[in-house]
């Protein structure tokens, strides 16, 4: 019977924020903590239960704007392929602040490639579902373009396959800078197609 496995690795959490307006910046605020509920961080312009669907899901809802479930309600991205991204343009430092994350966890290789459905789960019992990679998009080009001119235009490029994962908030806590995920992977082969 397939189900969830806790499997040995954990995920530090090194650094929390929250995009306040997405019309005014695609920017997180840095935070120390993080309260959770069913609609996603508090507080956060990418929560909410339904959100309007975009370009991701075009094959699907060809008219944009559609009502959908929200399951982009976080972006987890790993420090290690932070740090990758910050090398391959070049820069001295690359906060997460620029890629709107909500989150960034260390201890975890290949964290973009992390199965759909894995379970994160924080001391408090707050527990987030891992919906698919984020692929690289052009919105924190422009924010690392507009503080290290010449340098966003490679963003997409550098982030491909780096970006981290969507998630949404399937039980609701508190978590914070310093604790650590468990994770339990999807007890399941990999699909072998039709």
């Amino acid at each position: 019977m397939a189900g969830l496995v806790k499997i040995e690795a954990t995920a530090t959490i090194t650094w929390l924020g929250h995009v306040e307006s997405r019309e005014a910046t695609l920017r997180s605020v840095p935070l120390e903590r993080m309260v959770l509920g069913f609609e996603g961080p508090q507080g956060e312009d990418h929560g909410g239960f339904m959100r309007p669907s975009c370009s991701r899901v075009l094959a699907l809802y060809p008219e944009r704007g559609t009502e959908i479930r929200n399951t982009r309600q976080l972006s987890i991205i790993s420090a290690e392929e932070l740090e990758e991204i910050r090398q391959s343009l070049g820069l001295e430092g690359l906060p997460p602040s620029y890629l709107g994350a909500s989150i960034v966890v260390k201890g975890l290789r290949d964290f973009s490639h992390i199965p759909p459905g894995t379970r994160l789960q924080a001391p408090s019992g707050a527990t987030l579902t891992v919906d698919v990679e984020n692929g690289p998009c052009n919105l924190p080009a422009r924010e690392i373009e507009d503080d290290h001119p010449g340098h966003g235009k490679g963003f997409k490029a550098a982030a491909k396959a780096k970006r981290g994962v969507t998630a949404w908030v399937e039980r609701p806590g508190e978590i914070a800078i310093g604790e650590r995920f468990s994770l339990f992977i999807p007890d399941q082969p990999a699909w072998a197609g039709p």
